[in-house]
């Protein structure tokens, strides 16, 4: 063999690759299809700094202060009304289900109080478990109040602007009055770990089993593709389950996250997760025809997931049709239950409106997975 560079020799081998690049298909789209969905998401989906967070309001007080109050909420795109409410209890309902980010309450009196000098209290309800998408948003409320006080303060009212502030905003933090980070992160991580791993493991495992050949040696057996397909999955829920019980105990008693709903609930609701997230992973086992390709289609279902889902940045931050996308992600919904149930106390008939799309989603992707297996070993 000659040892000089031969310039045909090389031309030759590049050749080769850039054949193989072309027959493999499914590889050259991924190299193409993964930066540009990370250059959408990251560029247009993706703010830190969410607006139009959904508030309900409990006016007590219909006065034109309270009036120019709310008008200035809404003209800072920061707050969308979306409520009113009538009682205390209604507005702590729809904090619990998640319905609204923020209760606006104008205490009856509330006008006449400020003109007294009296410094009412204006109260603000906030659903905390997520920091990030509240801190924004109260501390623009903060710069509000004191403009629409000085604007609204005049004439023989001016002397109201010369001391401390004519009103006091009252913010309840709800959940997380501390603004822990940890609080959202660590439930979180549960489904990312869940997502990640069942999805990639499975992939790989039967992909794996297909490209070594040990698979047609199986159904060489008496064993039917139906048995096989169970018994590949189940030890792999029952994996999904371990490390879901490391996650809890790490957050218990390392990060010291409350734990204030049912864990039964918890691990039961699980169990639709981890379904979901195995079917797509035969899914792409049955498509890829190599470890690389099944790796590959794997990262690029984690990719979304972990950024549509409100794990990394705000859910209600993210443009309408990046919401609608997340609304379909299992983790965006598992996400919501995790933390409702561990940081709300979330029962099951308030954490039903997640638990259905994500079992739709767990029984059609299922539904094709099975079916594209079936056709693989048949």
């Amino acid at each position: 063999m000659s040892s000089v560079f031969s310039i045909s020799r090389f031309a030759a081998i590049a050749s080769k690759e850039f054949i193989q690049m072309r027959r493999d298909r499914l590889t050259f789209a991924m190299v193409l299809g993964i930066p540009l969905m990370q250059l959408v998401l990251f560029g247009f989906a993706i703010n830190s700094d969410p607006r139009h967070l959904p508030t309900a309001v409990l006016i007590q007080d219909h006065s034109p202060l309270s009036r120019s109050l709310t008008q200035a909420m809404v003209n800072s795109d920061y707050f969308d009304f979306t409520a009113v409410l009538q009682s205390e209890a209604a507005a702590t309902r729809a904090i619990e289900r998640g319905d609204v980010q923020f209760v606006l309450q104008i205490p009856p009196g509330f006008a006449r109080d400020v003109l007294r000098g009296d410094r009412p209290q204006l109260l603000v309800l906030a659903d905390a478990t997520d920091p990030a998408a509240t801190s924004q948003a109260l501390g623009s409320l903060r710069q509000l109040l004191n403009r629409v006080l000085e604007r609204e303060l005049t004439g023989p009212n001016a002397w109201l602007r010369t001391g401390p502030p004519a009103a006091e905003l009252v913010v309840h933090a709800a959940y997380n009055p501390e603004g822990i980070s940890q609080y959202n992160i660590v439930p979180g991580l549960m489904g990312v770990v869940l997502t990640m791993t069942m999805v990639l493991i499975t992939a790989l495992a039967i992909t794996r089993e297909s490209e070594r050949g040990t698979m047609e040696n199986l159904l060489a057996t008496l064993v039917r593709p139906l048995e096989v397909t169970l018994g590949k999955i189940v030890p792999y829920i029952l994996m999904g389950y371990v490390q879901a019980g490391l996650i809890l105990l790490a957050a218990r008693y390392l990060f010291e996250v409350p734990m204030f709903g049912s864990l039964t609930l918890l691990l039961a609701v699980m169990f639709v997760f981890i379904v979901a997230n195995l079917a797509i992973g035969i899914t792409f086992s049955t498509i890829a025809r190599n470890q690389l390709q099944a790796m590959q289609m794997g990262f690029f279902f984690f990719l979304p997931s972990i950024l549509l889902s409100g794990f990394m940045f705000p859910f209600r931050g993210m443009p309408i049709w990046a919401q609608h996308l997340g609304q379909v992600l299992p983790l965006t919904h598992f996400l919501r239950i995790v933390r409702g149930i561990l940081l709300k106390g979330n029962t099951l008939t308030t954490i039903a409106p997640e638990i259905l799309p994500m079992g739709a989603f767990a029984v059609v992707a299922l539904a094709i997975g099975l079916t594209r297996f079936r056709q693989t070993l048949d």
